[in-house]
């Protein structure tokens, strides 16, 4: 009897304090002057946004105006979108070209960043190798790859040659940071186990650490593989590689034919989500 009043009264102690910690607000807002600092830099940033909107030159240009005929140009765009100055077929072929640069451009980065990844993990390699592929992997990443594309189109021309090797090379740079952190993720008393029993380098990579984040390396591989897509749009235009993107700049800035531009954009926006489709149904094929 004395055990169960006990029992009894432990319960009612507790839920009295437990509720009543749980009536309690938690304040997380970090007070000091960290936090008065931060609202004052948001204050003035503000302020100083408003500033420059009433200050700007607009060489008398009606912004009421300017607004209203954005909104038609819009409803132009994507209600009445519609191609006149190539073929359905031709618009498929430019896509077809966007799609091979993606492809392609993935393909190579991947299959070098697979390697220089396992270098570059501090659990498969040493530090001086770890960092020395590291800091040369995030200056890659520093530079836009549209910098990388002129640059390799210094001495392989503007064209399709220089879009696949200044995207691979900033791709590299990208997977080999995802790839690594991954391999440094796999669990060390597996990869200590397997070297205790007499296992080499190499087998430990191929039975231990890649199955084990092969799902991580999918995962990078087709969000770089959905980037690469985009980027080949923006290199169709920008370095002359041809496909859907080098259309799109011809019907924006040549032809100034805004309901092409709508067309093709809803072109672009149909394969990317199809991609995204692609690569979900395929992940979840091959990992599950």
């Amino acid at each position: 009897m004395e055990a169960l009043s006990s029992i009894i009264r432990n319960y009612f102690i507790n839920e009295r304090y437990v509720g009543k910690s749980k009536k309690e607000k938690i304040n997380i807002k970090a007070k000091g002057s960290t936090q008065t600092i931060v609202n004052i830099t948001l204050l003035v940033l503000m302020l100083a946004t408003v500033y420059g909107f009433l200050t700007f030159d607009y060489k008398n240009v009606d912004i009421m105006k300017a607004i209203e005929l954005t909104f038609v140009n819009i409803k132009i765009m994507f209600l009445e979108s519609r191609i006149s100055n190539f073929t359905m077929g031709e618009a498929i072929n430019g896509l077809g070209v966007t799609l091979s640069l993606t492809f392609l451009t993935t393909l190579i980065s991947a299959t070098v960043s697979i390697f220089l990844g396992l270098f570059a993990a501090r659990n498969l390699s040493n530090t001086y190798v770890s960092n020395l592929i590291k800091g040369v992997v995030s200056f890659i990443r520093a530079v836009p790859t549209v910098l990388w594309v002129l640059i390799f189109a210094i001495s392989a021309g503007l064209g399709s040659v220089a879009a696949i090797i200044g995207t691979s090379f900033h791709s590299v740079g990208y997977l080999v940071k995802a790839y690594s952190e991954a391999f440094e993720e796999v669990d060390n008393g597996v990869v200590e186990a397997l070297r205790a029993s007499g296992a080499s380098w190499w087998q430990i990579v191929f039975q231990a650490v890649i199955p084990s984040s092969a799902s991580y390396l999918m995962s990078w591989t087709f969000m770089r593989f959905e980037i690469n897509f985009m980027i080949a749009v923006a290199m169709g235009a920008a370095a002359g590689a041809g496909g859907i993107g080098f259309d799109l700049i011809m019907a924006g800035n040549f032809y100034y034919n805004i309901r092409e531009v709508g067309f093709i954009t809803y072109l672009i926006v149909a394969v990317a989500i199809g991609l995204e489709l692609m690569s979900t149904r395929i992940k979840s094929k091959l990992l599950y």
